[in-house]
């Protein structure tokens, strides 16, 4: 991503209303793979922000148009129906779902391949039914359910009537049981609070996590979790640690002076209320700057 897109991130985190699709698609610019040079009819680079948005704004607003029809011919009386015709238009014919596998690919984190694989994780999948579900009229929000992202179709942020859905296994509907099995199968107890909608960059941040996650777990791909821990920076709300995170992504993507130096800035925060850790901090930038001789 160039400082002009990444200056562009930071500006639209930062609006009276962020989009989290245009977020997304712009995080998964950072990622996009140069074109294989071995096809003479590719085209000459990778696809711009700008393409990758209008690629994936097209997709959207096909899938608006038919869940516009579906509503149009069916007349759906409440949130249940609404949510059937959700599942019949989306995890029905369109075949949007998820499965295990999906959790090993960085491309189910990426909004542009989501819709293009019509797979993915199930906070991408929520955010394609929530982003069609607005073109075409229709109230959605996404739920962040511990370990696992659902949806809400009708309310419930102004006390309307709604239910839950799972787009990651095609739409089905979850009562309230349901709900609390996955809650506790991601080990915690389930609470009405954590049907709360979830505000647009709190998704964000939440697929940069899966992304930063993604790239933890196979230390070849330092250079995507360090882009993503880049852009989650650019938030205006974000864990503080992340300013480690980062320092020691750029120690081992070779800034050894670079991540050195900022290790000793957040040392210098942490002095105040745990120099302890500040101590252990300061003694990994020296082992930083020790790796130049």
């Amino acid at each position: 991503m160039t400082e002009q897109s990444r200056a562009r991130f930071r500006t639209e985190a930062r609006a009276e209303h962020p989009d989290p699709v245009l977020l997304c698609v712009l995080a998964a610019a950072e990622h996009t793979p140069a074109p294989d040079p071995s096809d003479p009819d590719g085209p000459d680079g990778p696809p711009t922000p700008d393409a990758l948005l209008a690629a994936c704004e097209a997709a959207l607003e096909r899938h608006a148009a038919a869940v516009r029809r579906a509503v149009a011919e069916r007349a759906p009386a409440g949130p249940e129906e609404t949510a059937a015709l959700l599942a019949a238009v989306l995890g029905g014919r369109e075949r949007f779902h998820g499965r295990k596998s999906d959790y090993r690919r960085l491309e189910s984190s990426l909004l542009p391949e989501v819709l293009r694989r019509r797979r993915g994780l199930p906070i991408m999948l929520a955010l394609v039914w929530w982003a069609v579900a607005r073109r075409a009229g229709v109230t959605v929000h996404g739920i962040a359910l511990p370990g696992h992202f659902v949806v809400a179709v009708g309310g419930p942020a102004g006390g309307e009537d709604y239910v839950l859905a799972d787009p990651f296994h095609g739409g089905r509907l979850l009562d309230l049981d349901g709900v609390a099995e996955l809650v506790r199968a991601a080990g915690h107890e389930f609470t009405p609070e954590l049907l709360t909608p979830a505000q647009p960059l709190d998704i964000v941040l939440r697929v940069l996590g899966n992304i930063r996650g993604w790239a933890a777990d196979r230390p070849e791909h330092a250079r995507t979790q360090l882009w993503a821990t880049e852009l989650a920076l650019l938030l205006p709300r974000h864990p503080a640690q992340l300013r480690l995170e980062r320092a020691e992504l750029l120690v081992r993507t070779g800034d050894f002076l670079g991540g050195a130096g900022e290790m000793d800035e957040y040392a210098a925060i942490l002095d105040a209320f745990d120099p302890d850790t500040a101590a252990k901090v300061r003694q990994e930038a020296r082992a930083a700057r020790h790796r130049l001789n």
